[in-house]
């Protein structure tokens, strides 16, 4: 008798351990399942090298064009948004294990991403073009064969070239160069270590303007064109209606004419 009272105590406090792992579990499970729009504070992933869309200027500071953007969403919204530097590659990453809850940061929309993100709609337009040198000889894509071709790792501009499998072939190497960032890629053509850049145009005009439009040739040719948006978790379909109405109300007050011409000199909000 006492064995089998001894036993039964024993059963009972396992099933009681159990059952309280199987509470804990169900606490953590719900606590993840929190949707983005239930938050007060959001937390936006973005490339701080990525001029002019968001990048720490020479203070330190994070500013840009989807920052200043962002910012406006804040209080349309209603809800404090920080910046969290992150790396590009893993952004889709970032976002679905919740330690951001926003990719926005010249983000361009593509079936691929689609797959992984839900997209607000989009809200600027944007070309993969070709940068080289002024006085290369490459002077279209097809002088493209045998050269050193360079591009952001995990970029749009990437999966742009690799659209055209043949031509990546007749690289130097057959492949693309990739690099952290797209500083790191056009240093290397300053230097003349490889011979073209692949980038958003967006960037690559700003950054041509800064550094002297004399020393560089953007040719005629490109790799296609794309718009930008917003990435959210797919599950965070109220957070992405939200973010859609705010472009709709900062188009109509003027606010994001305000921002465009302050970082282009022109409308350029879709």
């Amino acid at each position: 008798m006492k064995k089998r009272l001894k036993n039964i105590l024993a059963l009972g406090i396992i099933g009681a351990t159990m059952l309280g792992f199987v509470g804990c579990g169900s606490k953590t499970e719900a606590a993840s399942s929190t949707g983005a729009a239930e938050k007060e504070k959001l937390v936006l992933g973005f490339d701080d090298t990525f001029v002019p869309m968001g990048f720490k200027d020479e203070k330190g500071e994070i500013v840009g064009f989807d920052i200043d953007l962002a910012k406006e969403l804040s209080k349309k919204i209603g809800k404090e948004i920080t910046f969290q530097p992150i790396d590009w590659s893993m952004k889709e990453s970032e976002l679905n294990s919740g330690k951001i809850d926003m990719i926005w940061n010249g983000y361009s929309i593509t079936d691929e991403r689609k797959e992984k993100v839900a997209f607000t709609k989009p809200y600027l337009d944007n070309r993969q073009i070709i940068i080289t040198l002024a006085d290369s000889n490459v002077k279209s894509k097809a002088d493209l064969k045998g050269a050193k071709v360079g591009a952001q790792n995990q970029s749009s501009a990437v999966d742009a070239i690799n659209k055209e499998a043949d031509l990546v072939k007749s690289f130097a190497d057959g492949k693309i160069y990739t690099f952290e960032t797209n500083d790191d890629a056009l240093r290397d053509l300053e230097a003349k270590r490889i011979d073209a850049v692949v980038a958003d145009e967006i960037l690559a005009r700003y950054y041509i303007s800064k550094k002297g439009e004399e020393k560089y040739k953007v040719l005629s040719d490109d790799f296609g064109s794309e718009t930008y948006g917003v990435g959210v978790r797919k599950d965070d379909k109220e957070l992405l209606d939200s973010i859609n109405k705010a472009f709709d109300d900062m188009k109509k007050d003027g606010s994001a004419k305000t921002i465009s011409e302050k970082w282009f000199g022109e409308d350029i909000f879709k």
